[in-house]
């Protein structure tokens, strides 16, 4: 019997100090309440925790001085009549709705739709975008035609043959592509060094009207809510040292279908909400039924508050924006009434792994450079990338509304690589979209591994598929034509890139098997002897080389030039850091082009792929993940090698890096997963980056943040369980009830009452959610638990005993 006492009194008191009752008055009323309960206290405690729930509430009812501190003093009011009772809602997260239409126009595809062309040329830099496209086609049609000669005479020293025919088709598509790259980088590498463009938009001042609205909004999905709150914490912070902050409100629009990550949501909301004192500004809503992913998402928002706002700033989860930034592309938007949708150009941050830290060392010194060139080309009719960019609200709600492609996958289906889509349309209805290269202030995450990366690809390569079909859209301008068929070659160019090398394969062995010919007609005088072109062969060896690595020449030296080698570690690490870079992007391709042709192929046959949340976290891969996804690819590199080592060492020789790349990739993905292997180089001085050696005040306080998190970022449900603010704050923000089965019901308490909160599955959990009266239930039933199940409640939430 004392025992029991003892424990019962401990939890009463702990109970107390969770809801933050005065410690003085904690013991005063655990005395009262023991008092009431002693006259009926025998074996256990089991629904006595009612009594406790009741007395507490009439004396927080009677005396809200009580509490030493609410948890999130702005929601007091809304708060409050929730805490220890099973009622729902009054707590309003977001805004009233203001709602508006979105509808999908103009849609119908065909062929004829390719000879309507727009009339355009109403703006100066339209002409000269013109002028430069034509330049960009001229030096292209020439170095391919070059080449391709080249190559006819490489390949035709033994007279020519139908697989020779296509190598040279294969060729000739190939170097195009190529050639595209290199003379995008040439053009950003002369226009970062003029420093300026002058026919991009500018902001007369940094003012902005007082009536106007900015909404900065950020899609999730089941993501590390700890993450996405300290990037929205250090943009906050930055764009609140503007004086500006008045004009924008910071929207987190959630998709997430996890327990767990919904509630910690939620909890995060209220959180960052009193942490950043952003009451009114600050706002969460979580859609139940994820329709049409992140462009549904956002489409979800315009609907209900599009009306409010002038322009929105969308965010990936993992983006950061200085308000500078912020600031100065709302002031360019408001000079150039004309423009629907700029979009920076991210830099990469806050990778640990060695291969992030490669990807992120790459987009500071070669990023630069082609995104300079993207916007030598394409001027107003750039493309969007789905993130850190602004958009003009009104024109995209008339005009970039998506409908659900009609058919199957891949043509059929949600449109899933939206924002070049969206770009088009706004292009489309009049608008200009710019790429701003030279503003700084905005930064990403990129993928922490291999495999990461080729997820991320297999989803895009589904969705850029589409762009096959959306290219004969009627209206469309034909410079986002060509990026339709751009986004389709990124995948398509690995599928080539693969057949190339088969093929030259393939020829090489039959060099050998067969025997040539050298009087190829009957009673021929003379021998007609094969002429090879050794010196043509290794010219355009050296010219493919030129092609591929002298962008990254071009970024190295315009470091150089500008004296910022400092950043990057200094002149002699820079450059060793170069070095390796290539080093492991030649080691890489060959196991990109591998899975890029596996995913164009698979998605050809109608094979989909889903969407679900990224992984974000240096988290080291183990050999299992890695075996599973590249043991084809080893095997494939093993027999192939084996095979042309047989029949032609000298040409295995050749494409012997391609085939060390399929032999290695289990180890290389593994190896460059570890945040230890990225440590050690930065150690060394190596893959630095200037937001590392001189972090911006943005860097500064997202890893500040993310040093000593707020909430524990896994355990939401739990949370909602045991917590009673967490359960209370939930059920408010609940819109409405929902009823649950008896045998479900029964199964739930089953496993939350025997302590087994881990075994509820998926869809378990999320009804238990959807029931205000049941979580409250439970919650009662777990504090009034037996020790050995209300320790295991403490032990997932790591509650000291």
């Amino acid at each position: 019997m004392a025992t029991i006492t003892r424990e019962l009194e401990k939890r009463i008191l702990n109970y107390m100090w969770f809801l933050g009752i005065i410690p003085v008055c904690s013991l005063k009323l655990a005395l009262e309440v023991l008092g009431k309960l002693s006259s009926s206290l025998k074996n256990s405690f089991a629904n006595y925790f009612d009594i406790v729930i009741v007395n507490l509430r009439s004396r927080l009812l009677k005396d809200n001085d009580l509490l030493v501190s609410h948890r999130w003093p702005s929601l007091n009011e809304q708060i409050m009549p929730l805490l220890l009772n099973d009622e729902c809602g009054g707590i309003n997260s977001s805004p009233p709705i203001n709602r508006s239409s979105m509808i999908p126009k103009g849609f119908m595809v065909s062929f004829s739709n390719l000879f309507d062309l727009p009339t355009g040329g109403a703006f100066l830099w339209e002409e000269i975008a013109k002028n430069r496209r034509t330049l960009l086609a001229a030096l292209v049609i020439t170095s391919t035609f070059v080449a391709t000669y080249f190559m006819n005479q490489i390949l035709n020293f033994r007279g020519m043959t139908f697989l020779g025919y296509l190598m040279i088709f294969t060729f000739a598509i190939l170097f195009a592509w190529l050639s595209i790259g290199f003379w995008t980088a040439l053009a950003g590498f002369i226009t970062m060094l003029r420093g300026f463009d002058r026919y991009a938009p500018k902001a007369t001042s940094r003012d902005i009207e007082e009536n106007t609205r900015i909404a900065l909004v950020f899609p999730v999905y089941n993501e590390d809510i700890n993450r996405v709150f300290a990037g929205i914490e250090a943009t906050y912070r930055s764009l609140e040292k503007t004086g500006k902050l008045k004009h924008y409100d910071f929207y987190i629009l959630s998709d997430s279908n996890d327990p767990d990550a919904c509630v910690c949501e939620e909890l995060a909301w209220a959180e960052w909400r009193e942490r950043l004192n952003a009451t009114g500004s600050l706002f969460y809503r979580r859609r139940t039924r994820n329709v049409k992913k992140k462009s549904g998402n956002i489409a979800d928002f315009c609907r209900r508050w599009g009306k409010n706002y002038k322009y929105m700033i969308v965010f990936d989860a993992d983006s950061v924006m200085s308000g500078d930034l912020l600031v100065e592309m709302t002031s360019i938007m408001e000079s150039n009434p004309r423009v629907g949708i700029l979009q920076s150009a991210p830099k990469a941050v806050g990778r640990r792994s060695l291969y992030g830290r490669i990807q992120q060392f790459a987009s500071y010194l070669y990023g630069p450079i082609f995104a300079a060139g993207l916007s030598f080309w394409q001027l107003g009719d750039a493309q969007y990338w789905g993130h850190n960019a602004i958009i003009r609200v009104e024109p995209f709600m008339k005009n970039c509304a998506l409908p659900r492609l009609p058919g199957d996958p891949p043509f059929g289906g949600e449109i899933l690589s939206h924002d070049f889509v969206e770009a088009a349309l706004m292009r489309r209805a009049g608008y200009e979209v710019w790429l701003l290269y030279d503003l700084e202030g905005s930064f990403e995450e990129t993928p922490p591994n291999l495999l990461e990366e080729l997820s991320r690809d297999r989803r895009w390569c589904q969705g850029n598929l589409q762009h096959l079909r959306l290219f004969l859209l009627k209206g469309i301008i034909p410079a986002h034509r060509f990026l339709f068929l751009n986004g389709v070659m990124i995948y398509g160019s690995g599928l080539l890139w693969f057949c190339f090398i088969l093929m030259s394969s393939l020829q090489a062995m039959l060099e050998v098997w067969i025997e040539p010919v050298y009087f190829p007609r009957e009673y021929a005088l003379f021998p007609e002897w094969p002429v090879w072109y050794p010196k043509w062969a290794l010219t355009l060896f050296v010219v493919v080389m030129i092609l591929l690595f002298l962008p990254k020449v071009f970024g190295l030296c315009l470091v150089i030039f500008k004296k910022q080698s400092h950043f990057f570690g200094g002149t002699s690490k820079l450059i060793m850091t170069v070095f390796l870079e290539i080093v492991f992007s030649i080691l890489f391709a060959p196991i990109k082009m591998l899975f890029h042709s596996k995913f164009l192929f698979f998605a050809l046959l109608g094979k989909t792929v889903g969407w679900g949340p990224q992984e974000r976290s240096d988290v080291g891969l183990s050999w299992r993940e890695a075996l599973r996804f590249h043991w084809s690819g080893t095997l494939t590199g093993l027999i192939w090698g084996s095979i042309v080592w047989i029949v032609n060492p000298t040409f295995c020789m050749w494409i012997s890096p391609i085939l060390i790349s399929f032999i290695l990739s289990i180890f290389l993905t593994v190896w460059t997963s570890r945040p230890t292997a990225g440590e050690t180089f930065k150690g060394w001085g190596l893959f630095l980056t200037p937001q590392e050696t001189n972090p911006s005040l943005e860097i500064r306080i997202l890893e500040e943040v993310l040093y000593d998190p707020p909430i524990l970022s896994d355990k939401g449900l739990c949370a909602a369980l045991f917590d009673p603010w967490v359960n209370a704050l939930h059920r408010g923000l609940m819109r409405k009830k929902r009823s649950i089965s008896r045998d479900v019901k029964a199964e739930i308490e089953t496993k939350v009452l025997r302590g087994d909160y881990e075994s509820l599955t998926k869809d378990e959990a999320m009804k238990l959610l959807r029931s205000p009266a049941l979580l409250f239930e439970l919650h009662k039933r777990i504090w009034e638990s037996p020790k050995d199940v209300f320790d295991k409640w403490e032990t997932y939430l790591n509650i000291p005993g």
